[in-house]
């Protein structure tokens, strides 16, 4: 690859290097924006779903559903205090009264207005409401963790729940991996639709020179030493169209990062990127050039072996 730069200066001026005059580099520098939103899309979602998912895989949620008040508070003490004696709990937080309503109004209309607002605290009034413990446990919850908090909770909550934190946002994640698979589906969409345009300029590039490229061959020229030539060019031109996608592509995710910090809730603030991220980002136009070079090396080498 070292020797691709080290042409000399009357055998570059062979094939005129257009720089960013030409169409090429626009082109790659489109592409080469695409792909670095398109990547930072995938990488994004790749990253929010590892760490939500590494967040609650040692999380468990037990719920106490009685309808008798007095009996639901007893049970659910007994119940937080059996958890805090066992060696596999880490924390165990019972969530007030007040949260439990805070969380469940916005889904009986309670926001809505003043009637609306009304309706929900008569609602909130009258659903007997569970209680919620909230684990935090040393290791990740499996089959057998959760047997050994049934086992535990069982005898003092006979109606008592013990379900993981992690599947209650299943589908979540779920749609998270989704979106991440389809944006990097779209980045081999967009490197194959580089190469395509690679192959037509390198095509268009033997049309117009094919005149000089006769005068090469007849002084003694070889085919490797013509596909270098046109190597050159191309991997400028990819380069040159690169970087300028990739200041623009960079630029545009580090102001959406900016704007999804600020919302501050949950999920979407984890859509960030940290700095190994930024790094494959970063090395996406070296990619492109690499891919511009071989697709052209593949496709003169195979043009000049059809003329000769």
């Amino acid at each position: 690859m070292l020797n691709l730069f080290v042409i000399p200066g009357h055998d570059r001026r062979l094939i005129p290097e257009g720089r960013l005059s030409g169409p090429m580099p626009w082109v790659i520098a489109i592409m080469i924006f695409l792909t670095v939103l398109a990547s930072a899309a995938g990488l994004a979602f790749a990253e929010a779903g590892q760490n939500v998912s590494q967040q609650l895989s040692s999380r468990a949620t037990v719920q106490v559903v009685e309808a008798n008040p007095d009996r639901k508070a007893q049970q659910t003490q007994d119940a937080a205090a059996r958890l805090r004696g066992m060696d596999l709990v880490d924390d165990v937080r019972v969530l007030p009264a007040q949260e439990i309503e805070d969380l469940i109004a916005p889904w009986l209309g309670q926001n809505s207005g003043a009637n609306a607002g009304s309706t929900g605290s008569e609602l909130l009034d009258d659903i007997p409401l569970p209680a919620l413990i909230d684990l935090k446990l040393n290791r990740p919850v499996g089959g057998r963790e959760l047997q050994e908090l049934r086992a535990a909770v069982a005898p003092l909550a006979n109606s008592a729940r013990v379900e993981p934190s992690s599947g209650l946002i299943a589908p979540v994640i779920a749609l998270v991996r989704s979106l991440q698979w389809i944006a990097f589906g779209l980045v081999l969409l967009l490197a194959m639709a580089t190469a395509a345009a690679v192959i037509i300029s390198a095509r268009a590039a033997l049309n117009t020179h094919k005149e000089t490229i006769g005068v090469i061959h007849l002084l003694g020229g070889t085919d490797r030493q013509i596909s270098r030539l046109f190597q050159r060019r191309i991997a400028l031109d990819a380069l040159l169209g690169g970087i300028l996608g990739l200041i623009c592509g960079a630029a545009i995710v580090f102001l959406l990062g900016m704007q999804i910090s600020a919302l501050g809730s949950g999920l979407v603030q984890s859509l960030g990127l940290s700095w190994y991220s930024w790094l494959i980002i970063g090395i996406i136009p070296i990619l492109g050039m690499i891919l511009a070079m071989v697709t052209a090396r593949m496709t003169v080498m195979g043009a000049l072996k059809k003329i000769l």
